[in-house]
C-alpha cells in the first residue's frame, strides 16, 4: 500500500507452484498469473486474499506469457510446448490451441481483433493464431533462425512491435498486418534480451525492459 507502506503476501496453496511468472490484472480486479515450472496458471482475489490454481493440461508446458482479450479473458502462452491456451474466467477450465511442430511461443500479443500474434523464441518466426478459426499465419523473422523473438506487444494502428533478443544488438521489429511487412532498429544500448513490452494507451511509446544492461527504455513512435 503506497498510502502505508504495508506489504501483503498471498502465499501458493500448492508448494509446486513455487514460481509465480508473469502477473495481470483482469478488468474485474481480479490478478491472474502463469506458473511456469510448476505448470500452473493461477488467479488472486485481492479483496479476500483467496488464490485459486488450475494445472495446465500438457505436462511441463511451462506457461510463460500472460493477456486478456477484448472481453476481459485471459490467455497464456506454452514456452514448453507449442501451444496457446485460453482460461475460463469463472470455470478455470483451459482449452489449447495447437500451432506447428517445433514452435516455442514465448511471449504474445492480442490485437484490437482479438487476434493473436507470438514470438517464436525457438524458430525465429513470428506467428499468429486466429481463435474462431484455429488458422495459424507465420513469417519468418528479419534475424533469421537463430533470432530469438521475445518481448512483443500490439499497438492500436493493427502494428505488432517485438523485439529479437539472439541478435547483437537486440532489435525492436514493427510488422504492418496490412501487407505483412517487417522493419528493424537496433537498441542503441545492445539491449541485453528485452524481456517486456508495455505501450502506452495511444500507441506513442512502447516502453522496454533491457534486462541485460540495467536500463528501462522509452521507443516514441513518430507518425509520418
Amino acid at each position: 500500500d503506497p498510502k502505508t507502506g504495508e506489504v501483503a503476501e498471498y502465499p501458493m496453496p500448492d508448494p509446486a507452484a513455487r514460481d509465480p511468472h508473469t502477473p495481470l490484472f483482469a478488468p474485474n480486479g481480479i490478478l491472474w498469473f502463469t506458473v511456469q515450472q510448476g505448470n500452473f496458471v493461477g488467479k488472486l482475489d485481492p479483496r479476500t486474499g483467496q488464490v485459486t490454481l488450475k494445472q495446465s493440461p500438457t505436462p511441463r508446458s511451462r506457461p510463460y506469457g500472460l493477456r486478456m482479450d477484448s472481453k476481459g479473458t485471459p490467455w497464456y502462452c506454452e514456452f514448453g510446448s507449442n501451444k496457446i491456451a485460453q482460461i475460463h474466467p469463472d470455470t478455470m477450465e483451459i482449452k489449447e490451441y495447437l500451432l506447428p511442430e517445433g514452435a516455442r511461443p514465448r511471449r504474445f500479443a492480442i490485437a484490437a481483433n482479438d487476434l493473436i500474434y507470438y514470438s517464436d523464441h525457438e524458430r525465429g518466426y513470428l506467428g499468429r493464431l486466429d481463435p474462431k478459426t484455429g488458422k495459424v499465419d507465420e513469417w519468418p523473422s528479419p534475424g533469421g533462425a537463430r533470432s530469438r523473438p521475445y518481448a512483443i506487444v500490439a499497438l492500436p494502428d493493427g502494428s505488432i512491435w517485438y523485439s529479437e533478443s539472439g541478435v547483437t544488438p537486440n532489435t525492436m521489429v514493427r510488422f504492418d498486418p496490412k501487407d505483412n511487412s517487417f522493419k528493424t532498429w537496433p537498441i542503441p544500448s545492445g539491449g541485453g534480451v528485452l524481456r517486456h513490452f508495455v505501450a502506452n494507451k495511444d500507441g506513442s511509446k512502447i516502453y522496454i525492459a533491457s534486462s541485460g544492461v540495467n536500463k528501462v527504455g522509452v521507443v516514441e513512435i513518430v507518425k509520418k
